[in-house]
């Protein structure tokens, strides 16, 4: 398909990178919601002036801080690996991903490291409201800094507010502000937070339940789960409602995620929501296996529809639709893409060369039809579609982003039922005594990061195959080094990231079963 590229090079640095990421998103989830958690806390305790909420918001925030310092290691691992494999990425749209990407390095991270130094060594050094201020500094700087990044991988997914500039051979941005406020770029972020937050809670309680389990620290475990189950409902709602957005947004701009997210072949009007279903080969197709079809569904009638496009009986394209074109409802074919973005390489190929070889006037009449309205909304925009030869490798892997996208939401609502459970044998009176439900809050912990992880690959392997929705797939954004070297990253950092994981639960568990340490009356001035 690709005859100059080495397929093994963009797979193992597809690799790498994915490794990076998920263990990079191990840690981060906790610090965007614990750090607002442990806020409240300090707040209760600075009006108060009860010890116990001290003795809770220093507990936590210990838990807090080995997982902050572990989760920044991965985190400039990340921001390097745009520059050692995917060059060609980082060239091709480095004046706008770098954009949002030095802002957070500017503003959020050095916000969030500044007060995290007061937050942690202040105690008894400066006054409790001024100690106050930069715990809630610390919570805002971490999720300012997902902010950014999350508004830089929103632009991947819908890339808006820019122009190429064929002289460069460069994206360039020309709205700011449209970058930043996209509708996916507003959705993603706020899905994602939110998503950290119920995780964040679902550790705090979990962790807590452990506490009520071992008859240990029980006034902190109560007063802990009755924050972190009110701060987890109202975040998974915020989840749902968010959730409703991005999945508008995918319907819109990604409709062959959405196919995947639903197993869904052929469009149809009036599409049904599945609740459960086996991913299995179609024989339909026996020659394209990356079609697929879902046996033993459950659906709800009509709900995909709606939630789509907020119409019960609006038409949801299937993968053929969206391979084949369906001229009913306007929509273009792949093999249309491809030939206009074909036009567009050649186009671009034909200015390079004239340029190289100092015809000016064919230089300048092509780059008066590259940069004219009328290209740039039909050739341009389908840039990417010129690298492809084989419309099934527009297919994304049907399995993995309908299985991560269906766990993830039931998952979601097993959550939604700890949050409930937890406030209602706490208004009872009877936690202490529900040892099945701590031991279930306890073990939902793994199924919160599980849940999480799911959601970051229902969003990456559903857009594939583009780094770049439509402008830019993976094989042409790789750099041009030896797949070996990649290969021996790839071992050396799944070594050391698994080292540091496992380093990170010992040392956390350690300091659970220490367990927090009493606040005597007075204190910080």
């Amino acid at each position: 398909m690709f005859e100059s590229i080495d397929l093994s090079l963009v797979n193992w640095s597809r690799a790498q990178f994915a490794l990076t990421a998920m263990y990079h998103w191990l840690f981060v989830p906790l610090t965007l919601g614990t750090t607002f958690m442990i806020a409240m806390m300090e707040t209760i305790w600075v009006r108060t002036g009860k010890p116990e909420w001290k003795t809770m918001t220093k507990f936590w925030m210990t838990l807090f801080g080995i997982n902050f310092a572990i989760g920044v290691s991965t985190g400039i691992i990340l921001e390097f690996e745009f520059g050692t494999n995917w060059s060609n990425y980082s060239w091709f749209v480095g004046d706008i991903f770098g954009a949002p990407l030095a802002i957070e390095g500017i503003m959020a991270f050095f916000l969030e490291s500044t007060f995290i130094a007061v937050m942690f060594f202040g105690w008894n050094k400066v006054g409790k409201k001024f100690h106050l201020l930069s715990s809630w500094l610390v919570a805002i700087g971490a999720n300012l800094s997902a902010l950014w990044i999350l508004v830089a991988n929103a632009w991947m997914q819908h890339p808006v507010g820019t122009v190429f500039n064929p002289e460069t051979a460069r994206n360039e941005m020309t709205s700011f502000w449209e970058v930043l406020f996209s509708p996916v770029a507003i959705n993603k972020f706020l899905h994602t937070i939110t998503s950290g937050f119920v995780l964040s809670a679902i550790f705090v309680i979990g962790i807590s339940g452990w506490f009520l389990l071992k008859k240990r620290h029980i006034v902190m475990a109560r007063k802990s789960i009755l924050v972190a189950a009110i701060f987890g409902l109202l975040s998974s709602a915020a989840l749902i409602i968010t959730g409703d957005g991005s999945a508008k947004q995918v319907a819109r701009v990604q409709p062959m995620k959405l196919a995947a997210m639903e197993g869904l072949n052929d469009g149809i009007e009036g599409a049904g929501l599945i609740l459960f279903g086996i991913v299995t080969n179609n024989e339909d197709y026996p020659d394209n296996d990356r079609m697929k079809k879902i046996a033993m569904r459950v659906e709800v009638p009509k709900a995909l529809s709606f939630l789509s496009y907020a119409d019960f009986n609006a038409f949801v394209p299937g993968i053929n639709d969206l391979i084949d074109g369906n001229e009913k409802y306007g929509i273009m074919s792949a093999h249309e893409k491809i030939k206009r973005g074909k036009v567009a390489v050649e186009k671009l190929t034909i200015f390079k060369d004239a340029r190289k070889n100092g015809d000016t006037q064919k230089a300048e009449e092509l780059k008066e039809l590259l940069i004219s309205d009328d290209f740039q909304e039909n050739y341009f925009k389908y840039l990417g579609y010129g690298h492809v030869n084989d419309t099934s490798f527009l297919i994304p892997n049907i399995a993995i982003t309908f299985y991560s996208f269906h766990i993830m939401v039931m998952l979601g609502f097993w959550f939604v039922v700890v949050f409930v459970l937890a406030l209602w044998y706490l208004h009872k009176g009877t936690l202490h005594k529900q040892r099945w439900f701590l031991w279930l809050s306890l073990l939902s912990i793994p199924l919160a990061y599980l849940a999480s992880e799911l959601g970051w690959l229902v969003a990456e392997f559903g857009r594939q195959p583009w780094v770049i929705q439509d402008l830019m797939p993976t094989t042409t954004a790789v750099s041009n080094i030896n797949a070996s070297s990649v290969k021996i990253t790839f071992t050396l950092f799944a070594i050391i990231f698994t080292t540091l994981l496992i380093a990170e639960i010992k040392i956390m568990v350690r300091q659970i079963k220490i367990g927090p340490k009493h606040e005597e009356k007075g204190g910080q001035k």
